[in-house]
C-alpha cells in the first residue's frame, strides 16, 4: 500500500509536471485529497486560486493568469486583447482574460482572474489555435493572424483603432503571411471588411 510519503512525492511530481493542479487531478493517480491539504500546510504547495494549487518555487511569468485560466478551462482559447498582449502586439494590459469558448459550453465560474467570454462556433473556434507552455501549463491561444481577424470581427467591442494597430504592427513585424491573414479573415467572414486595410499595406 502506498505510504503518505509516496503520495506526497507523487503530488509534488504532478505539480512540477503540470505547473498547476486541481483536486480532481489526484483521483486518477490514487492520491488522497488530504495529501493536498498537508502539502499546503507544509509549505510545499500554495493555493493559487479556488481549487488550484502550485509549487511555491514555480516560476511565474507575466502571463501567469493565462496558465491559471487554462488549467481551470482547458477547452477555452485565449483570444482578442489577451492574445494581443500575449503576442506583444499591444501595450494595453487587459484586466480581464479574454477567452473564447464554444457556443453551447457551460459558463466557467472563476473567482479569479475575471474573464471576458466570447462565444465562437465551428471553424471560428477551432482554426488558428496554437499551444504555448506558460509556467509549465499548456495554454491555447489564437495565432497572430486569427487574433487580428477576431479583433476586426469584434471591432465594435474593442474599437477599430485597436484592430488597425494590431494589423499594422503584425504586418510590419512579419508575424503572419498574406495567405494566413486572408484565410483567417475568411474564417471570421471579415474578408470584405479587412480588404481595404490589407490592400493599403500591400
Amino acid at each position: 500500500m502506498p505510504t503518505m510519503d509516496t503520495h506526497a512525492d507523487q503530488l509534488l511530481n504532478l505539480a512540477s509536471a503540470r505547473g498547476l493542479v486541481r483536486p480532481k487531478d489526484l483521483a486518477p493517480l490514487g492520491i488522497p485529497r488530504v495529501t493536498l491539504t498537508r502539502a499546503v500546510r507544509a509549505g510545499q504547495l500554495e493555493r493559487v486560486g479556488r481549487g488550484l494549487y502550485g509549487l511555491k518555487t514555480r516560476p511565474v511569468s507575466a502571463h501567469g493568469t493565462l496558465a491559471e485560466v487554462a488549467r481551470r478551462v482547458p477547452r477555452g482559447v485565449v483570444c482578442m486583447l489577451s492574445a494581443l498582449r500575449f503576442h506583444d502586439l499591444t501595450t494595453q494590459a487587459p484586466f480581464e482574460v479574454w477567452l473564447a469558448i464554444a457556443n453551447k459550453a457551460a459558463t466557467p465560474k472563476l473567482d479569479y482572474p475575471p474573464l471576458h467570454l466570447v462565444r465562437f462556433s465551428g471553424q471560428a473556434l477551432d482554426e488558428g489555435v496554437e499551444e504555448h507552455v506558460v509556467d509549465g501549463v499548456t495554454v491555447r491561444v489564437t495565432s497572430v493572424a486569427k487574433t487580428v481577424a477576431d479583433c476586426f470581427k469584434y471591432r465594435n467591442k474593442i474599437g477599430l483603432d485597436v484592430a488597425l494597430e494590431a494589423l499594422r504592427e503584425a504586418w510590419h513585424a512579419k508575424r503572419f503571411t498574406s495567405d494566413e491573414i486572408w484565410h483567417c479573415a475568411k474564417v471570421d467572414r471579415m474578408a470584405n471588411v479587412m480588404r481595404p486595410y490589407l490592400e493599403s499595406l500591400a
